[in-house]
């Protein structure tokens, strides 16, 4: 065997084990004196022309990778549940009990001031929409649950909702609430509010991970 073809199996040696890209100096480091670098470079780029993985120079050192024409064999598609953050789950739980409510509304009710990326994020995952403005000054927009919401959470009707006690221990009732209330029909018209108008879709927010300021 050639002095080349034991510097190319070296240098093959090398840059299987490496944990990233060596250059030709690395690679001149742990072989012996003298050692051929760039031949076994050329060599090893031609043995490997065309298969599944190539040699590939990367800012100027080398490494081996998967050929470009085969990256889709390496990508594994799944769903990722997303979590709701506690503000997102208070949010969405006085918007259920409240509908429809506007967002100062929400903010009431948690005493805090709502980021506008957790409306976003619910809107987003069509657990809330927008209803329609509120007859009052400003015309703040409404907000209120959807089927999707039902859905998620496994329920008949939000008449299936944990009970006013519950949500009044937890602080996300008003309250002033009547002692006789009742969740409110997410379908059912409000006297005190307008449909939307055709320009109202949702503009979402792009930082979702913003909190909310006390």
């Amino acid at each position: 065997m050639s002095d080349l073809a034991d510097t190319e199996r070296e240098v093959e040696a090398l840059l299987f084990a490496a944990a990233g890209p060596l250059s030709d100096a690395d690679l001149a480091k742990r072989l012996p004196e003298g050692a051929d670098v760039a031949g076994a470079i050329a060599a090893l780029q031609a043995r490997y022309q065309g298969r599944g993985v190539e040699l590939a120079a990367v800012a100027g050192r080398w490494r081996f990778q998967t050929a470009g024409d085969l990256a889709w064999l390496m990508t594994d598609e799944r769903e990722e549940p997303r979590r709701l953050s506690r503000a997102a789950q208070e949010t969405l739980a006085i918007i259920a009990y409240h509908q429809p409510v506007t967002r100062a509304e929400i903010e009431a009710v948690r005493g805090v001031q709502a980021s506008k990326g957790t409306l976003d994020v619910l809107l987003e995952l069509g657990l809330v929409r927008m209803r329609g403005r509120r007859r009052t000054p400003g015309r703040p927009i409404t907000y209120g649950t959807t089927e999707a919401f039902l859905e998620h959470f496994g329920l008949a009707s939000v008449g299936d909702l944990p009970g006013a006690a519950e949500m009044r221990a937890a602080g996300l009732l008003s309250l002033d609430l009547p002692a006789d209330f009742a969740v409110p029909d997410p379908n059912a018209p409000a006297a005190d509010e307008d449909p939307l108008d055709p320009g109202d879709a949702p503009e979402f927010h792009t930082d979702y991970l913003g909190e909310e300021t006390a």
